[in-house]
C-alpha cells in the first residue's frame, strides 16, 4: 500500500539534506519516526553478563544521534 504525503518545498528540501545517500524517503521517514521506546526495547534485551554496559552504550549513542540530527535540521533551516 502506498500513501501520498504532501509537504512544502522547504520541508522537502530539509528532508533531502538529512537523507542518507541511497536512502529512500520512506526509509528516511521510518528512521526519523522511531522513538525512544524502540531503542529502549533493543537496549533492554542485553541481559547477558558479557553484555554488561551495552544497554547504556546503545542509549548514549542514540541520544548523541538525536542531538546530531537536531543540529543538522537547525543548520538546514538557516
Amino acid at each position: 500500500m502506498t500513501t501520498t504525503v504532501r509537504v512544502s518545498d522547504e520541508t522537502r528540501d530539509r528532508l533531502e539534506r538529512v537523507k542518507r545517500e541511497g536512502e529512500s524517503f520512506d526509509g528516511l521517514l521510518d528512521r526519523l519516526s522511531r522513538n525512544e521506546t524502540d531503542i529502549d526495547a533493543v537496549a533492554g534485551s542485553f541481559d547477558r553478563p558479557e553484555d554488561e554496559g551495552l544497554a547504556e552504550s546503545v542509549t548514549r549513542a542514540h541520544e548523541e544521534l538525536n542531538r546530531s540530527l537536531e543540529r543538522r535540521v537547525d543548520e538546514s533551516e538557516q
